[in-house]
C-alpha cells in the first residue's frame, strides 16, 4: 500500500504514467479512503490510462466497464448461463428417469456454476482490484442509478442466489468525456479530478518515456506541433494518444525530423475528422513556420 502521494506518483513512474502532483494526490486518497475517484476531461488527456496504470503499479488486476447508450445491469452486473441450466435440466431428467423433484433442479439452477459474472460482479469477488467504469456519460440516468447502490455498499443481491459482498473494496476509477452532466449523487460518492492535457515540457517527457527510441528534436516538434493543433478550432483536438500514435508513424518512416511536407502526408495519425485534416491543411506552412 502507498504512503504517501509522491509513492503513488514514483510507483505511477514506473508504468510509464506521468501523473502531476493533483492527479497523485487525489489517486492516493481514493486509495486510502476507499472511495471512487470520478476523473473528467477531453478526450486524450489519459483518464484511461490511469486506470490501467493504477492496476499496474498496485499490482491488481484491472476490470473494465465501458458504458455505452442502452447499458443495463444484465450487461455490467450479472447473467444466468440458460442454454447450461436448460442441459442440466435434461441431464436431471434423464439420471431420474423422467422424474424431477422441483425444488431440488431449482436449487442447483441457480449455483455460482452457472452464474456469468459481468465486470461489476467481477469486481465484487475479485479481491482487490481496480475497477474502471469507462466513459461513465454515455449510459443513462437509469444505470447511473443502478451504480449508486453499488458504489456505496460494494455489495450486490441477486434474487436467485443471494448476496455477493466485496471482501476488499475495488479501487473504482469512473471516466467522462463531459458529453453529458453526470448527476451530482453519482459525484457526491466520488473524489473528482479534472486532467488537462499536459504542457509542453511533460508532453515531451511523455513522448520519449513512452517511445525511448524518438530523439529529443523530433519529441519537441510533435509536442510543439500538437500544442498548436490543440488552440486552433477543431471538432476533436488531438490528446496524448494521438501524439504518440503520430510519433510511431513518424518513426516507421524513418523521419527524425518534422516538417510541413511530412506534416501532411501523416496528419491521418493525428486528426480523425475531414474537416479538421481540411483546416489544418490550409495553414500547414504557416504552423511550421
Amino acid at each position: 500500500m502507498m504512503d504517501s502521494p509522491e509513492e503513488l506518483a514514483a510507483a505511477l513512474d514506473v508504468t510509464g504514467y506521468l501523473a502531476d502532483d493533483g492527479l497523485a494526490t487525489a489517486g492516493f486518497l481514493a486509495l486510502r479512503m476507499g472511495r471512487p475517484l470520478f476523473c473528467e476531461g477531453e478526450p486524450g488527456t489519459g483518464k484511461t490510462s490511469l486506470a490501467l496504470a493504477l492496476a499496474t503499479a498496485l499490482g491488481w488486476p484491472l476490470i473494465r466497464l465501458q458504458c455505452h447508450e442502452g447499458i443495463d445491469a444484465a450487461q455490467a452486473l450479472y447473467e444466468w448461463d440458460f442454454p447450461r441450466q436448460l442441459l442440466h435440466l435434461r441431464a436431471l431428467e434423464a439420471a431420474g428417469d423422467g422424474h424431477v423433484d422441483v425444488e431440488t433442479a431449482e436449487r442447483s439452477l441457480y449455483t455460482e456454476r452457472f452464474l456469468l459474472a459481468r465486470p461489476l460482479l467481477q469486481a465484487l469477488i475479485t479481491a482487490p482490484c481496480v475497477l474502471l467504469v469507462d466513459e461513465i456519460d454515455r449510459a443513462d440516468d437509469e444505470f447511473e442509478a443502478f451504480l449508486l447502490q453499488l458504489l456505496d455498499e460494494h455489495a450486490v443481491t441477486i434474487p436467485e442466489y443471494g448476496e455477493v459482498r466485496a471482501e476488499h473494496p475495488p479501487l473504482v476509477v469512473l471516466t467522462s468525456n463531459r458529453t453529458r452532466e453526470v448527476h451530482d449523487a453519482l459525484k457526491r460518492r466520488c473524489l473528482y479530478h479534472w486532467l488537462e492535457h499536459p504542457d509542453l515540457v511533460r508532453e515531451i517527457t511523455i513522448l520519449r518515456r513512452r517511445i525511448p527510441q524518438i530523439g529529443e528534436v523530433l519529441a519537441r516538434q510533435i509536442a510543439e506541433a500538437v500544442h498548436r493543433l490543440r488552440e486552433m478550432d477543431l471538432l476533436k483536438p488531438p490528446g496524448v494518444a494521438e501524439s504518440l500514435d503520430w510519433a510511431r508513424a513518424l518513426l516507421t518512416l524513418r523521419r527524425d525530423e518534422l516538417d510541413a511536407a511530412t506534416a501532411a502526408r501523416t496528419l491521418g495519425a493525428v486528426l480523425k475528422y475531414s474537416e479538421d485534416l481540411d483546416r489544418v491543411r490550409a495553414k500547414l506552412d504557416a504552423l511550421f513556420a
